[in-house]
């Protein structure tokens, strides 16, 4: 699988300037500073190790869509023999420094600002202590020309042979041309042939010959490596320390797919198409997430990806009774592009079911979604269903399935085993009459969780927030009607508490938290800005301004599930214990099932 050899620098740096070694499409860019370039610079003239590099062998056809590395693309570049798996910056660094001899090195310095720099070593410098070595290496800029007394006075002019010569700086863009070399080493010596001709000799020895002799261990993977090992090996190796997630290699994947090519006479972007993808969802239903803040915000593109592979690997079962439901990684990177192209439409119009599902749940926030993950086999589960997904039936099961899912807080852990099951059981639920879901039968929730639910943190809290607004809550400003998922971003609705914390902490205890999703509820800005002091005092502010009578404003305090004595009373044991008791009523009503605690263990009934 794999083989461990030692290449020069100077015959890796010149397959990457003719293109048999080049990068997988899924690298990132080259991103190296002024001062890491130095610094690997004076690695490799005092011939110390500067790690191994990997490589995949492409047998002649690439798996991946392939990219010269940085400071290469101008080269006529054939198909590669070799992928560079980790050595990225390193090798761009070093193939721009010193084998580049027509252009600057594109770069930035400490303030992180764009630069162009040329690099020099100081002759008499690189020949005292190793250890002056690092300050031996001159990043010098774009006009070759160094200043000094805020670039005042010019110091040493670069700009020709002469004058390097002049300075004592040997131009390391012309270490592995021996001509040049030599060429430099003659008009070096004339500048004072006596001292310059002893000190030339040693700077040969002790700098230019550990460069020109200078090897990298590497590790070269055969093109039968597998691409789940690939990507096994990438994140275990990469040197940069961002990890690569299996769409990005895909993305690689498909570009190098020559049957796609070869049919469509250009490369497949899958980038491209999970942009266009992202944002026609997005545009429908905003819960799905704000590409415009980050492509991957709310729904991502893995997500997507392992509802393909879910909906894949559930067509093939029927086929083929011993194939698994699955989207694992493996799953998702044997993913052929046909399968893809076939499958990615129908999973596009099932998230565009699943935004409608979630604002039909009143739902619409990216903020607000209790787990990104629960929508993965949601979609699955539309996309095979199809329409029979719409019948009253099915949509009473899927809905209790989700709030079993979101109360039952089941998509807190590992999730994949979870999608398969969720797949499987449902479909099986509502097509054949099986048994409910594990989902469903293994949720439960006790009523003592409703006192430590006190952030979004928790999907539960959220779910709870969402079911409040369903239910039919009315604002406390905007009375004219129940809150819906049209109004919430007109209304500036978000959580609001109800007993303020200033207030409570100058009248009670913390027997009953302030924080919990108890004490708070769904609210437009307008009525949050009046909440201050004691409910009694606000509330007649809140009636008046709604033009209404107290008694019926307080029909509007009720739709929140309060108590409107209790809150006008500024009662908060009363209130947070009756409810306690409504919410959780609300949550049992949503999951079709209760919660009851036998013996010390959790038992649920369901609801008749």
């Amino acid at each position: 699988m794999a083989a461990l050899d030692n290449v020069k620098l100077k015959t890796l740096l010149s397959d990457v300037a003719s293109g048999v070694l080049q990068l997988p499409d899924f690298q990132r860019d080259w991103k190296w500073d002024d001062d890491r370039i130095r610094a690997i610079i004076a690695t490799v003239t005092l011939d110390y190790p500067m790690g191994v590099a990997m490589t995949l062998e492409t047998g002649g056809s690439s798996p991946f869509r392939a990219r010269p590395l940085t400071g290469a693309e101008a080269v006529e570049t054939g198909e590669p023999h070799l992928l560079l798996l980790d050595g990225q910056q390193r090798l761009t660094s070093l193939f721009q420094a010193l084998y580049v001899t027509d252009s600057p090195v594109l770069t930035t310095n400490a303030r992180g600002n764009a630069v162009r720099r040329w690099y020099y070593v100081d002759i008499e410098k690189a020949t005292g202590a190793s250890a002056d070595r690092d300050e031996s290496i001159v990043s010098v800029p774009e006009d070759r020309v160094l200043r000094a007394d805020f670039a005042r006075r010019v110091v040493h002019d670069l700009t020709n042979t002469k004058g390097e010569c002049g300075a004592g700086l040997f131009p390391l863009r012309i270490v592995f041309d021996t001509q040049r070399v030599n060429a430099w080493r003659r008009e070096y010596e004339k500048t004072d042939e006596e001292r310059n001709f002893d000190l030339w000799s040693r700077f040969e020895d002790q700098v230019l010959e550990p460069v020109r002799s200078f090897q990298v261990p590497m590790i070269k993977l055969a093109a039968s490596t597998s691409m789940d090992a690939v990507c096994a090996v990438f994140e275990r190796v990469n040197t940069g320390g961002v990890p690569l997630n299996v769409f990005e290699l895909l993305t690689a994947t498909y570009a190098g797919d020559r049957g796609y090519t070869d049919r469509v006479g250009d490369y497949y972007d899958l980038s491209t198409a999970w942009r266009t993808v992202k944002e026609n969802l997005t545009t429908r239903h905003p819960a799905l997430g704000r590409p415009e803040v980050d492509l991957d915000d709310g729904l991502s593109s893995s997500d997507f990806l392992q509802a393909v592979a879910l909906v894949r690997t559930w067509q093939r079962k029927q086929q083929d009774p011993g194939v698994g439901v699955s989207c694992k990684r493996r799953d998702l990177l044997e993913l052929p592009l046909t399968d893809f192209e076939a499958l990615a439409p129908v999973l596009e119009e099932a998230f565009g079911w699943v935004g409608g599902f979630l604002r039909s749940q009143c739902i619409v926030r990216t903020a607000d979604l209790p787990y990104r993950t629960q929508l993965v086999p949601l979609a699955a589960i539309r996309a095979i269903l199809g329409e029979e997904a719409d019948d009253a039936t099915a949509k009473e099961k899927i809905t209790q399935w989700y709030w079993c899912g979101v109360f039952g807080e089941m998509y807190s852990g590992s999730t994949e085993t979870r999608f398969t099951r969720d797949v499987e059981q449902l479909v099986g639920w509502i097509r054949n009459g099986e048994s409910a879901p594990d989902t469903v039968n293994d949720a439960y929730f006790f009523p003592d969780r409703l006192v430590t639910l006190k952030t979004r943190n928790s999907a539960a809290y959220k779910g709870i927030y969402a079911l409040l607004i369903k239910q039919g809550a009315v604002d406390w400003h905007y009375t004219d009607a129940p809150l819906a998922p049209g109004r919430l971003e007109e209304y500036g609705v978000d959580v609001r508490q109800i007993f303020s914390r200033g207030w409570l902490r100058r009248n009670l205890d913390d027997s009953y938290p302030a924080n919990s999703i108890v004490n708070k509820t769904p609210l437009s800005l307008r009525a949050a800005q009046a909440l201050t002091g004691a409910p009694a005092a606000y509330l007649e502010s809140l009636a008046a301004g709604a033009d209404m009578r107290p008694e019926w404003f307080e029909d509007v305090i009720a739709t929140h599930l309060i108590d409107p004595k209790a809150l006008r009373g500024n009662d908060y044991v009363k209130f947070f214990e009756t409810r306690a008791a409504q919410l959780e009523e609300l949550v049992y009503q949503a999951m079709g099932k209760r919660t009851t605690v036998v013996n010390g263990i959790p038992d649920a009934e369901a609801d008749r």
